[in-house]
């Protein structure tokens, strides 16, 4: 049974299917936490800064591409953070993943990023290669 589920989202398609999996896993687990990461690589900082002048809009659209995940998590009582990194996202979540000890890591097989669409797994290839943890990629 896995107890500590990290999820990588980034509120694509993917990642609420890697959600809907993950969360099925930890359904019926009294014991069972999540912790949903979302790492902004620089090239979408610079976008998002760009498009929106204020920071406050900036933060709130970020939060908005989890709150569908976050409304769930709390709908079915799932004890649950959310964490907003920065910085590239495979080695991002590896680190992440590594340092916190999670029993299993959650991410979907394509993102957001448009470059990652055309090459299966270029983050998940690298998180399921590096992370200690069992991976589970969803499609």
């Amino acid at each position: 049974m896995f107890n500590k589920i990290l999820l990588a989202a980034d509120g694509s398609a993917h990642s609420i299917r890697s959600f809907e999996k993950s969360l099925h896993l930890l359904e019926d687990n009294p014991n069972g936490e999540m912790t949903v990461i979302y790492v902004i690589d620089g090239q979408r900082s610079k976008e998002d800064i760009l498009h929106h002048y204020d920071q406050t809009v900036v933060e709130e659209k970020r939060k908005k591409r989890l709150a569908p995940i976050e409304e769930k998590l709390q709908e079915k009582n799932i004890t649950y953070k959310i964490e907003i990194l920065h910085g590239e996202p495979g080695p991002t979540i590896v680190n992440y993943a590594n340092s916190n000890h999670f029993d299993l890591v959650v991410i979907g097989s394509r993102g957001l990023n448009k470059f990652q669409e055309m090459v299966l797994g270029s983050v998940s290839h690298k998180v399921a290669k590096r992370v200690k943890a069992p991976v589970m990629i969803v499609k």
